[in-house]
């Protein structure tokens, strides 16, 4: 049985449908996992000069560390994105259905100023929930 329940009490519009959920309960006893702001540097040091790359390795490294505590990609229960271009969000979204499809956390999507690493273009924290 899955530690977490979707809700969408209207339905989620495209482009966002299966890609993200209005909420998501954790059940009593779920091991929780907060997994810090990961950005688009791959372990060897190369960051990607384009959106796109750097978005995907974020979510590269973000599944690396869930690998780390035994979970997968569909434990995500949350997850949030800070953008500094707002012409990226076309981008985010078609990475997240190719990289996340059906996964369904809840989302948030906030644009900034800017980020830690001057060359950031996209940094996503996440929340994990597991048995």
């Amino acid at each position: 049985m899955s530690v977490s329940i979707r809700h969408d009490p209207f339905p989620v519009k495209g482009p966002y449908h299966g890609i993200y959920a209005h909420g998501v309960e954790t059940r009593a006893g779920a091991r929780t996992l907060h997994i810090s702001g990961q950005y688009g540097e791959s372990p060897d040091g190369h960051l990607p000069a384009d959106f796109r790359g750097q978005c995907k390795q974020a979510l590269i490294n973000v599944e690396t560390v869930l690998r780390e505590a035994n979970m997968e990609l569909h434990d995500i229960v949350k997850m949030c994105f800070f953008l500094i271009r707002r012409e990226d969000m076309d981008t985010l979204v078609e990475v997240r259905k190719e990289m996340l499809d059906g996964v369904r956390p809840a989302i948030t999507t906030v644009y900034v100023a800017g980020l830690v690493g001057p060359d950031w273009l996209v940094e996503v924290d996440v929340v994990a929930c597991a048995a």
